[in-house]
This record gives structure tokens, C-alpha cells and sequence, in this order.
């Protein structure tokens, strides 16, 4: 089992997918990265040798900023907007769509499920 980032790749999958397990690489970069390497991405990742495996490796961490570094980079841009209160920040804060979506319907994958508001009694 290859282990490049901190994370196991799957011993079944396709080099190019198997990369796409690691926080911060798709399959675009992925694709690059083969190229770069001059490996076939369509390889399993089991049938990679350990040479190959440094390479990637090495190629990742000099290259592409992943996992750990990529999370608390995002953390702190998002940490620094809530700072300096700026809209979006206040967006993240209240855990609401922050880029100009809808939010009256739909958004509920931000907002959760539907809280039901009741009406109240009438005073008489």
C-alpha cells in the first residue's frame, strides 16, 4: 500500500483516481502529475514500485500544497474574514452561504434540516 501525505492510496484503484484521495489533488492535477512523472496513470497503484512511489512523493511535496498545509491555510483565510468582519466572514460565522446564493429556499445543505416555525396562539 503506497503511502504519499499521510494517506494510504487504495491498492485496487488507478494510479490517477488513487491520487485523488489526498486532500487538495483532483483528477486535473492528478493527470499532471502522471504527465510530469512520466507514469501511466492508468497503473494501479499496487503495481507502482517503491522508486516510483518516492518519486511521487517528492514531486507532491515539492509541488502541490496538500493535506495538513492546504486545511490550515483555508482555515485561517476563513478565520481572517471572520476577523475583520467582513460579509463573508459573518456569512461563515452564521454558517450561511457565503457567495450570493439563495437562501429564503434551498441552502439547506449550509442551514441543516427544516426547522418548522409555529405560528403562536392569537391574544384574545
Amino acid at each position: 500500500m503506497a503511502r504519499i501525505a499521510g494517506v494510504n492510496l487504495p491498492n485496487q484503484k488507478r494510479l490517477e483516481i488513487g491520487l485523488t484521495y489526498i486532500f487538495g489533488i483532483g483528477q486535473p492535477s492528478a493527470q499532471k502529475i502522471c504527465d510530469a512523472l512520466g507514469l501511466s496513470p492508468d497503473t494501479k497503484v499496487r503495481d507502482l514500485t517503491e522508486d516510483e512511489v518516492a518519486k511521487l512523493r517528492d514531486y507532491i511535496d515539492e509541488h502541490h500544497q496538500v493535506e495538513g498545509d492546504l486545511r490550515r491555510e483555508r482555515t485561517q483565510a476563513i478565520k481572517r474574514l471572520q476577523e475583520i468582519g467582513s460579509f463573508r466572514g459573518l456569512r461563515h460565522r452564521r454558517n450561511l452561504p457565503a457567495r450570493g446564493q439563495r437562501t429564503k429556499t434551498n441552502a439547506r445543505t449550509r442551514k441543516g434540516p427544516k426547522k418548522t416555525v409555529g405560528r403562536g396562539k392569537k391574544a384574545k
